[in-house]
């Protein structure tokens, strides 16, 4: 199901790193999870890492059966096979929103496309939406793919911890993340 060179050699409740130089990480319940869980950031720069926050407080408090979680740092075109290998996507990151923030929105389907195409400016290494792009043209975009985005207060400030607000919205974010999975696993 995922890139043999990605391939981690045991199914473990932690995160794995999936190169040895690699900032992405990656861990599997079940023997072919269907929904992978990919948590985009940069936990050094506040705000930014709201993604991978969310991740790791869904980990810590939380065991699902049938899922890949990838903590995907700040991206890259590697992470396109585990996309396209992927039957089921949700796609959890710091998002304008044009909202107060700490505000959680999820958009499913269509409505996540439109939701990257609406803010094509990154701060990653490769734009989330040139990943989903790249996937689109292999033909092989997961047909139920969803992001949940949280609106930061800031996304340029050198801190490891979350602004307050965001803070605060992490446990409404993992929620809105479990409510997909059990959605599509339902």
């Amino acid at each position: 199901m995922y890139p043999p060179d990605m391939m981690p050699t045991a199914f473990s409740s932690k995160l794995l790193s999936t190169t040895p130089y690699s900032t992405t990480t990656l861990a599997m319940e079940g023997e072919n999870p269907k929904t992978l869980v990919l948590a985009i950031g940069n936990l050094l720069l506040s705000d930014e890492g709201t993604g991978i926050h969310v991740l790791h407080y869904l980990r810590s408090h939380h065991t699902i059966n049938d899922v890949c979680w990838l903590d995907g740092g700040t991206l890259s075109f590697s992470i396109a096979g585990f996309i396209e290998n992927s039957p089921e996507l949700i796609v959890i990151d710091a998002a304008e929103l044009h909202a107060t923030p700490g505000t959680v929105k999820t958009f499913v389907g269509p409505a996540m496309d439109a939701q990257l195409g609406a803010c094509k400016l990154s701060v990653h290494e490769v734009g989330l939406v040139d990943l989903m792009d790249m996937v689109r043209l292999s033909e092989r975009l997961p047909a139920r793919r969803a992001l949940v985005g949280i609106q930061p207060l800031t996304m340029a400030q050198w801190d490891d911890k979350p602004s307050p607000a965001v803070a605060k919205a992490i446990p409404q974010a993992a929620q809105a993340v479990l409510d997909l999975i059990q959605e599509w696993h339902s």
